[in-house]
């Protein structure tokens, strides 16, 4: 690598053309009608400032009246509200432009032209800037495209454009310019924004198609994020003039270097792409992973996101869900059968409690009437009859545990209502004659 060679003759005649361009335009300033459209400008950005301090508030109370607006008109309306002044400004500039090339000289409308030229462009580049997301972006391609429009409607986009291309240096048979890695990042930001548009456009379109399962969205959305994005960046680097063979040949490299450091990675991301293709996890499943019981909130590329019932939100990657045992609460289908055990007293009819535990499992709000409980006698214990009581439910999602407590609470009612006992387990001691302890336990 070595520093390209620039001519200092060549150098030295850009910055000389540079300043004689100053010099020429703060020599042409001082010319009478030059003042006067100068001093005109600046009446007409006070008058541009006052009349937005008078709008400003009325349209603000207008727009907090509006009720079911689209919010890409709200967002529309609350970026022209913010820029009102410089609307004003060009509105009413090309007006008095338009007024006095009627009245006078084209010549005496020369710098008033300009001005209104700027500020027309730098009103389009704001409002346009708006749709980029990422502020960091957005005021890198907001403050580059000013300074780029600025240069080229006062004529220094040449000087400006020879100026950067002279600082350079060379890596192998590349060279690289300062102007060359401007070019790179408006063109790669302005792909990348375009890519990330469409990209947002269509995934809201594939999250509206009921016809495709949510592990299918999530997988369509990703393909399409993964191939605009890549798209995006490599057309931006042809567009630039890099040469993608040495790139490629650096990418293997640097992708075997990657494939052994960071297999887990590597691993969670095939994992993801596996769970995605075989539906057996999806947004919405409840499902069981070791402690950790909750719903499945978002999918990603190297974790899931679980929320649980208390408000904990676990990311478990994708590996642990290929080779773990998970269970899937509603996978096939949204049922899901809960089982409670309760014992009862050797006098009561067993015949009469199993009615009376399946009434009262009926009458709690979330257990289904058309798949009905069922109890079950499965033992005869030390101290009770021991019972098992299914129902189903809907909605897991709702919490298991708290729908059991609900069933019990239910049980007990019914049992206190119908007289029916619910026996603990009692020991009788008896005392032998002859022994110590009945010797001790004698009266005097």
């Amino acid at each position: 690598m070595g520093p390209d060679v620039v001519s200092p003759e060549a150098l030295t005649e850009i910055t000389l053309d540079l300043y004689a361009w100053a010099e020429t335009f703060l020599t042409s300033l001082l010319r009478p009608w030059n003042a006067y459209q100068l001093f005109i400008a600046l009446g007409i950005f006070v008058a541009a400032h006052v009349l937005a301090a008078i709008i400003k508030p009325r349209m603000h109370d207008w727009m907090r009246g509006l009720e079911g607006w689209p919010k890409w008109r709200m967002r529309a309306l609350v970026v022209f509200h913010r820029r009102l002044r410089m609307v004003l400004f060009v509105v009413l500039i090309w007006l008095v432009i338009a007024v006095m090339r009627e009245f006078t000289w084209p010549s005496r409308t020369y710098l008033l032209a300009i001005i209104a030229d700027l500020s027309t462009a730098w009103l389009f580049i704001a409002f346009a800037t708006r749709l980029i997301q990422n502020a960091l972006m957005r005021s890198i391609v907001r403050y580059g495209a000013w300074i780029w429009v600025t240069l080229s409607i006062t004529g220094l986009s040449d000087e400006a454009q020879s100026l950067l291309d002279s600082a350079a240096f060379t890596i192998g048979e590349t060279r690289l310019s300062l102007w060359l890695v401007i070019q790179a990042i408006v063109i790669l930001a302005a792909l990348l924004t375009g890519a990330r548009l469409i990209s947002s456009t269509t995934a809201a379109t594939i999250r509206r198609n009921e016809d495709i399962s949510p592990s299918m969205q999530v997988l369509a959305i990703k393909f399409l994020q993964v191939l605009l994005f890549g798209t995006a960046f490599f057309m931006g680097l042809r567009l630039v003039g890099v040469d993608l063979t040495g790139l490629a040949v650096l990418s293997g490299a640097i992708g075997v270097g990657l494939g052994f450091g960071l297999q887990k990675v590597v691993s969670n991301l095939v994992s993801g792409i596996i769970i995605l293709l075989d539906k057996s996890i999806k947004p919405g499943d409840v499902i069981s992973l070791g402690d950790t019981f909750g719903w499945i909130n978002s999918l990603g590329a190297r974790y899931v996101s679980v929320v649980t019932r208390d408000g904990k939100e676990y990311l478990i990657p994708n590996e642990d869900l290929i080779t773990g045992q998970v269970v899937n609460w509603s996978h096939s289908n949204e049922f899901v059968r809960l089982d409670i055990f309760f014992g009862t007293a050797y006098s009561d009819d067993p015949h009469k409690v199993r009615e009376i535990a399946i009434n009262a499992a009926k009458s709690v709000d979330r257990v289904l009437s058309f798949k009905a409980p069922v109890c079950h006698i499965v033992g005869f214990g030390d101290s009770s009859v021991d019972y098992i009581l299914r129902f189903w439910i809907r909605d897991p999602t709702g919490g298991l545990t708290n729908i059991r407590g609900n069933v019990y609470l239910a049980l007990w009612d019914a049992f206190q209502e119908h007289g029916i006992s619910i026996p603990f387990p009692q020991r009788e001691v008896k005392v032998l004659e002859g022994s110590q302890l009945a010797t001790n336990s004698l009266p005097d």
